[in-house]
């Protein structure tokens, strides 16, 4: 892959996680009448949307003759995808940031069908309207143009990373400094927790206010 691709693919990427963002942020302020900034990173990107569009276009590539297959080939990439991330962020952290217990026609809580559906939808009007859309708009823009706007993108982008990490980081260390065993006790004390610290921490809990503490993956 050429440099070129690689900056374009980025920039694609921010664009994408940058949509996934409104649209949790558009579906919160609907549901709860407020601006809630969702997500882990401290910027207006949602990195699981990016990477998901991101993976869609390389395995699906220039093949899109067959509606159905694009639509299932979305639905299954995207579902995969948060299935996975959803058991990693569960693993690193101790604690589970979104549950589809209580949704019909989940797995394990991770994924469900009633979010697995719009994957699909959106990955098809992706492959077939908006990415050609944006395409066409970045190949209007000088390729050094691009070059520049890639960098200071990925220098804000890696920094929020490091910034966010060491939040998530100290907020894992403060699960594993409780010794209780019932863990609606620990959300509680968590939640005060993060309370009385910076916007930076009391962002997460408002992100994801349903998170669980899981007691059987917290360490010794």
């Amino acid at each position: 892959m050429k440099m070129n691709d690689i900056v374009t693919y980025f920039l694609l990427f921010i664009i994408y996680a940058f949509l996934g963002w409104l649209l949790e942020v558009t579906c919160t302020l609907i549901e709860k009448k407020k601006f809630v900034n969702r997500g882990f990173l401290i910027g207006p990107i949602c990195p699981i949307y990016g990477h998901g569009v991101i993976l869609i276009l390389l395995l699906i590539g220039q093949k899109t003759d067959d509606l159905l297959s694009v639509f299932l080939k979305s639905l299954l990439i995207c579902s995969v995808l948060e299935y996975f991330t959803s058991f990693f962020l569960e693993k690193v952290f101790k604690a589970r940031w979104w549950d589809y217990s209580m949704k019909k026609f989940n797995i394990n809580g991770r994924i469900c069908l009633e979010t697995m559906l719009p994957f699909g939808i959106f990955g098809t009007m992706i492959v077939y309207y908006i990415n050609p859309f944006f395409l066409k708009i970045l190949h209007m823009i000088p390729q050094n143009v691009l070059n520049v706007m890639a960098l200071i993108l990925l220098i804000i982008y890696l920094v929020d990373n490091i910034i966010s990490c060491k939040v998530m980081s100290k907020i894992k260390g403060q699960i594993k400094k409780s010794m209780r065993d019932n863990t609606e006790t620990i959300k509680n004390q968590i939640n005060d927790w993060l309370d009385k610290n910076t916007i930076l921490y009391r962002h997460i809990k408002h992100a994801y206010p349903k998170f669980k503490i899981n007691i059987r993956h917290r360490d010794n």
